[in-house]
């Protein structure tokens, strides 16, 4: 069952009384007309589109000590080994899923541990998929510690649209996989880098379920 996640709830209520207000004034000053069934159709396809965004859907979490889960719903538009810098400073598997305007936007936690580092840093807003987005964008950094030592970074990464990340973990914290970390706001994407002895088990293009896909296995 979906519901309405608490980063949309105030915006969509806003969204229906403004959207409201304008038919009945509309209806008040001009009259009626076919122009009210056009304009009540456009306003109510705004309004739906809104609405599936800030979906957030009651979903069933595989947790599994091994494995990786998806962070976001998505798309994979990146695997490829690289050395990630701020944290491990040394070789990682990086794996990205972008989410279009229309995914499901609430992050969540790919494995279960300990938040052994966070950090948030302001930057630009460069397209998601841009190669320069994971380093020079808006974004947050997040490393969990699984309670065998394996340390997971996963990003929130702004795009062109997408410019409130929210966050809701910090250093110390013990959370569990799968549960919710965070939410971007219109179209952004999340990186995640993982030991090089990682097993990937998805490909490009794949199409991922956030908290329930599996993406690797530790």
């Amino acid at each position: 069952m979906d519901y309405i996640h608490k980063e949309g709830r105030t915006l969509l209520l806003i969204l229906f009384v403004s959207f409201l207000s304008i038919l009945i004034g509309c209806k008040f000053v001009i009259g009626e007309g076919n122009y009210l069934l056009v304009l009540s159709g456009c306003l109510a396809f705004v309004f739906l589109v809104f609405f599936q965004f800030f979906r957030n859907p009651s979903i069933t979490i595989p947790t599994n000590p091994k494995h990786v889960i998806a962070p976001a719903d998505g798309k994979v538009v990146v695997i490829e080994n690289i050395t990630e810098n701020e944290y491990f400073k040394d070789e990682r598997i990086q794996i990205s899923i972008f989410m279009s305007p229309i995914n499901v936007h609430v992050n969540r936690n790919p494995i279960a541990g300990i938040v052994s580092f966070f950090k948030y840093h302001p930057g630009k807003f460069l397209v998601a998929w841009h190669p320069k987005a994971s380093t020079e964008n808006e974004r947050t950094t997040a490393v969990i510690k699984h309670k065998n030592g394996t340390e997971v970074l996963f990003r929130q990464i702004a795009g062109a649209l997408a410019k409130r990340i929210k966050w809701y973990i910090k250093v110390g914290d013990s959370v569990e996989q799968g549960h919710e970390f965070g939410f971007i706001k219109f179209g952004s994407r999340v990186d995640i880098f993982l030991p090089t002895t990682s097993k990937v088990l998805v490909n490009l293009n794949q199409v991922t379920k956030g908290g329930e896909t599996v993406i690797a296995e530790l």
